[in-house]
């Protein structure tokens, strides 16, 4: 069956038709038919009629929701489909309405024009299918190119520098000199934070190799800015014995593209892929040389502040930050636990504090693994799966709870609280219910002497 959006914008393709007009597929859509990939974000863009038609044509095939209009973009209740028109020279994102800032008569090669990079300048005839390619994006993109349209327009909005990095993580393409020296020139300071943190986030989440969208940024010199903490980590050097991959930042590098091959495992997968990038953060501050060897002692706990930092300054999500806090402090935990060969109640303690076991031990894996040289870590894997197990199947037994204490006539205090953490690290310890109640009620005892 076809998809409902690709069925409206053929209806209103030949609506517009009827008035003299043409539809054309642009932006993302289209190179992704070139690529052979799927996809699912529907752009079109209409040209040859004026936008009170366009809004007559909208009104009658649906209900025209106007909530992009100030950026030029209208959609249609109950369709997930972006309709747009070419825009005048000078027109400012947020700052006209959609008719004020229309140039529908344009034409094709100057609508182009606007666009960031000529995979992205490619549209597509709705109803006909023909291909308008005025800047070689086909080529471009046969040859895994991204490559600026236009120097004037380009600069127009200087999160493109981000974008261009963010494409080549995901598609692997290479980025042509003249564009990575115009992103050289570019002021990034600016931009918001919450389109920096898109941006990011579909580097992490939808890339094979992560590492090429910091590469790409080291390379533009746009490190600085947005990720400060992440260039911080070039030229920290690691003991060659455990690392000899190099220092922090190729370290962190191989981790995240590690962390890429699990995130579809993890529970809280982009929060997992941030906690990858950020887990060796307080090795900048805590690496020196004692004894004439590297040493990093307590990076994990001097990376928390870090790290909080960092995801602060990109998003306003605290249930995120708390997440990435956690998993940096306790990284290297399961790993050093499982080389000591320790008891269950020492792994429970370690996952009872970790806000997911689960994605805590995808990033001590990745961790372990981001090396030049790792031993094989099936048989660590596979230890750390059964102490997990074990740990989940004791936290479904029977616990001493504050219902269990009321009955007993306590009323809730102060005291009372201590009790309830006494009694959970019993229950962390396995002490069946009915021996940690005694023991619990002991504790109470003892506190009201």
């Amino acid at each position: 069956m076809e998809d409902k959006n690709l069925t409206m914008a053929r209806l209103i393709a030949e609506k517009v038709r009827e008035r003299g007009g043409r539809v054309y597929y642009v932006g993302g859509f289209v190179r992704d038919i070139i690529m052979g990939k799927e996809s699912k974000d529907i752009d079109i863009e209409v040209h040859g009629i004026t936008p009170e038609a366009l809004m007559e044509i909208l009104n009658g095939v649906g209900t025209p929701n106007a909530m992009g209009a100030s950026f030029g973009i209208l959609g249609l209740s109950h369709y997930d489909i972006d309709i747009s028109m070419p825009k005048k020279d000078g027109a400012d994102r947020g700052k006209n309405d959609f008719s004020a800032s229309a140039d529908p008569f344009a034409g094709t090669e100057k609508a182009a024009l606007r666009r960031d990079f000529t995979m992205n300048a490619l549209m597509q005839d709705v109803l006909t299918d023909e291909i308008v390619d005025c800047f070689g994006g086909v080529s471009d993109i046969k040859n895994k190119i991204i490559r600026h349209v236009d120097d004037k327009t380009f600069t127009e909005d200087p999160l493109r520098v981000v974008r261009a990095a963010q494409f080549s993580a995901r598609f692997g393409f290479e980025i042509a000199e003249e564009t990575t020296e115009l992103c050289r020139s570019i002021d990034i300071t600016e931009i918001p934070f919450e389109r920096i943190f898109e941006e990011l986030k579909k580097a992490l989440m939808k890339s094979d190799k992560p590492s090429v969208f910091f590469e790409v940024l080291r390379n533009m010199n746009a490190l600085d800015f947005w990720f400060p903490e992440v260039k911080a980590l070039i030229g920290v050097e690691q003991p060659p014995q455990f690392h000899p991959e190099g220092d922090v930042w190729v370290h962190t590098m191989m981790v995240l593209d590690k962390a890429a091959t699990l995130r579809d495992k993890a529970q809280f997968p982009t929060e997992f892929m941030l906690s990858a990038l950020c887990h060796d953060f307080g090795k900048v501050c805590t690496t020196k040389v004692i004894d004439g060897r590297i040493r990093s002692f307590g990076h994990e706990e001097e990376g928390i502040p870090i790290a909080e930092g960092f995801i602060k300054r990109l998003t306003r999500d605290v249930k995120l930050r708390k997440y990435v806090a956690n998993m940096v402090k306790l990284h290297m935990r399961p790993n050093i636990i499982a080389s000591q060969k320790s008891s269950l109640k020492a792994f429970c303690k370690l996952f009872d504090e970790s806000v997911c076991p689960e994605d805590l031990l995808l990033l001590s894996e990745s961790d372990f693994l981001g090396r030049t040289d790792s031993e094989d870590y099936t048989e660590r894997k596979e230890y750390l799966a059964v102490m997990l197990s074990d740990f989940k199947k004791r936290m479904n037994l029977p616990y001493v709870g504050g219902d269990d204490l009321i009955k007993l006539g306590y009323k809730p205090s102060k005291e009372l609280g201590e009790a309830l953490r006494y009694a959970h690290k019993l229950r962390l310890s396995g002490v069946p219910k009915k021996d940690a109640l005694r023991q619990t009620v002991t504790f109470i005892e003892s506190l009201n002497k």
